[in-house]
C-alpha cells in the first residue's frame, strides 16, 4: 500500500500483492454472498491460491476482514511524529499521513472494507478484542515516543478512549477519514454537549417523544 522511498525487495512485494488479492476476493465475495456463506476454499479459489497458502496469510475468515492497514500504518506513523506534539494531535498527524499515501483504489477499498466489518454481527465482539489489541498497540508506541514508562496508566487510558471514540464514530457513518476527523474534532473541542433547545425543563427532546 502507497510509496516508499526504498522498494521493497521482489518477494516481499509478492507476499504483499498475495494478501491483498486474498483480502479483496474475501470482500467481494462476501458482499455478494453474505459471510456466512462465504467459506476460505471459496475465497482461496477465488484468489486463485490454495487453501494452506491462505492460512500462511491469515488464521481464519474473520481475520482477512479484521486486518487493518489504515491501523497499522497510523499507528506506524504516529510513532515517528515529534515528542512535543500532544498525542491527539500526533494522532491526527499520522492519519492524515496514512491516507495521503494511499491511492483512490486503496482508499475506496478499505472503506468498503470498514463497512463490511461493521455489518456483520458475528464480527462484533471480535471487534472488541481487536479494538483491545490496537489501544494496547498504540498505548506502547505512544509510551515511547513520549518517552513514558511503558505501562504508564495515563497513556493507555488516552489511548483506549481515543479509539473507543474513533470506533464509535466510525460505527456511525464508515466515512474514512472524515467520521475520524469529526470525531477528533469534538474531542478538542472538549466534547462539549448541549441540552436541545426544544425540551422543556424535566422533559425530552422532541425526537424522543412518541
Amino acid at each position: 500500500m502507497g510509496q516508499t522511498e526504498h522498494p521493497l525487495p521482489l518477494r516481499e512485494r509478492k507476499k504483499i500483492r498475495t494478501r491483498e488479492t486474498i483480502r479483496r476476493a474475501a470482500v467481494e465475495l462476501i458482499e455478494s454472498n453474505g459471510y456466512a456463506n462465504t467459506t476460505i476454499e471459496q475465497i482461496a479459489e477465488a484468489a486463485e491460491v490454495s487453501p494452506s497458502t491462505f492460512f500462511r496469510y491469515f488464521s481464519s475468515k474473520q481475520s482477512v476482514l479484521m486486518t487493518d492497514e489504515i491501523d497499522r500504518l497510523t499507528v506506524s506513523a504516529l510513532a515517528s511524529q515529534p515528542a512535543d506534539v500532544p498525542t491527539i494531535q500526533a494522532f491526527r498527524r499520522a492519519l492524515q499521513i496514512t491516507w495521503a499515501a494511499l491511492s483512490e483504489d486503496e482508499r475506496t477499498f478499505e472503506t468498503r472494507c470498514r463497512r463490511l466489518v461493521l455489518s456483520i454481527p458475528e464480527l462484533g465482539e471480535l471487534q472488541h478484542v481487536e479494538h483491545r489489541r490496537s489501544a494496547a498497540h498504540m498505548g506502547e508506541v505512544e509510551c515511547r515516543r513520549l518517552a513514558r514508562d511503558p505501562d504508564d496508566f495515563e497513556v493507555h487510558v488516552f489511548c483506549g478512549a481515543l479509539l473507543g471514540a474513533v470506533l464509535t464514530a466510525l460505527s456511525a457513518s464508515p466515512d474514512m477519514p472524515g467520521a475520524v476527523f469529526r470525531a477528533l474534532d469534538f474531542i478538542e473541542a472538549g466534547l462539549p454537549l448541549q441540552r436541545s433547545r426544544t425540551a422543556k425543563p424535566g422533559q425530552p427532546p422532541e425526537s424522543q417523544l412518541g
